[in-house]
């Protein structure tokens, strides 16, 4: 099912029947319709509820994904997201009531729809297209890191013509090299080479310690990173970056009071694997411990919700790349 997402101050929320009379309003406007390839104009009432209804059908089947763009509860656009029949793949589309147009909101929800369909859903790609009398959707498009992929046509039903369109396209693994924004895979300031050499700068090791925490049952706790964090919605070991001059354990131990207040000082922290793989701007070398006693019962203190889960579900909890090859591990250490 669509769930609702978090975009700064917007909020993505599935359509709602009662959003019917706001999509009508918004979207029977001239600037809106014309440039919605399936749309007539003037727009029907009835076709709004039709819309809605069909959205939360593809929602329940798994084939598409629509939601409100909403501020303070007021309805400001919709964004969407359709997905190939083998589900590998994606095609984005959005529009924007024009009384907040130029305020970056198209890109700051279309951004959010892209990065939970690229990590959440673990889509190859994502594909879109943009009229060429559009200049701002081709825009925001090059701001998601979508690069042209050529033109073709569309027929335009509220416009009763075929009209000129660019194809856009953006893998998986273009957008996880370029997603720097998380303080934890921030690129380093690396001061400017000369003109005369432009030597590719090295990437740094970042060292991130992580924790599998067993209960009596067996069951290993996972944390779904919260909305307004990047990665948002994936599930990962508990865990974080390791501090200068601190060893790995006393990160753990610092990491688990901060975002779980319980207590590792003096329990037995058992190193069981490690993941390293190169992440673009840096180098990623991740410890894993396995801990089965400590103090306090684990408490989400950072927004994130907690969840207790057997080794033989762990393929069900979307995750982040780095963290799925310690899931067949876990299961032979936990068979």
């Amino acid at each position: 099912m669509t769930p609702e997402l978090k975009a700064g101050a917007l909020v993505l929320r599935p359509l709602q029947p009662e959003d019917a009379p706001a999509i009508h309003r918004l979207v029977n406007d001239w600037s809106v319709v014309r440039m919605l390839s399936r749309l007539p104009f003037p727009y029907p009432r009835e076709l709004a509820t039709e819309w809605i209804e069909s959205t939360r059908r593809d929602s329940a089947q798994g084939q598409a994904h629509h939601f409100a763009i909403t501020r303070d509860d007021a309805l400001l656009g919709a964004v969407g997201l359709v997905l190939s029949d083998d589900r590998r793949s994606g095609s984005i589309g959005y529009w924007l009531a024009p009384a907040v147009w130029g305020q970056g909101l198209t890109t700051q929800a279309a951004q959010r729809i892209v990065e939970w369909g690229l990590t959440v859903l673990k889509l190859e790609k994502l594909t879109a297209t943009a009229a060429q009398d559009n200049p701002a959707s081709a825009a925001v498009l090059r701001k998601l890191g979508f690069h042209k992929t050529g033109t073709s046509s569309r027929r335009f039903v509220s416009r009763g013509q075929d009209c000129a369109v660019d194809l856009y396209e953006l893998g998986r693994a273009a957008f996880l090299a370029g997603a720097q924004d998380d303080p934890v895979t921030e690129s380093p300031s690396v001061p400017p080479a000369p003109a005369s050499v432009a030597p590719a700068p090295k990437p740094r090791t970042l060292l991130v310690v992580a924790a599998a925490l067993l209960d009596g049952q067996g069951r290993i706790l996972l944390a779904r990173r919260p909305e307004g964090k990047r990665l948002a919605g994936l599930w990962e070991f508990p865990g974080g970056k390791v501090e200068r001059d601190e060893t790995p354990e006393q990160a753990l131990i610092r990491e688990m009071r901060e975002e779980l207040g319980i207590d590792l000082a003096g329990a037995c922290l058992a190193p069981f694997t490690f993941v390293s793989e190169n992440a673009g701007p840096f180098h990623l070398l991740m410890p894993l411990y396995v801990v089965r006693r400590w103090r306090g019962v684990p408490t989400p203190r950072e927004g994130q919700a907690l969840e207790w889960v057997a080794a033989t579900d762990l393929e069900r909890y979307p995750m982040p790349d780095p963290d799925l090859p310690l899931i067949p591990l876990l299961q032979e250490l936990l068979g």
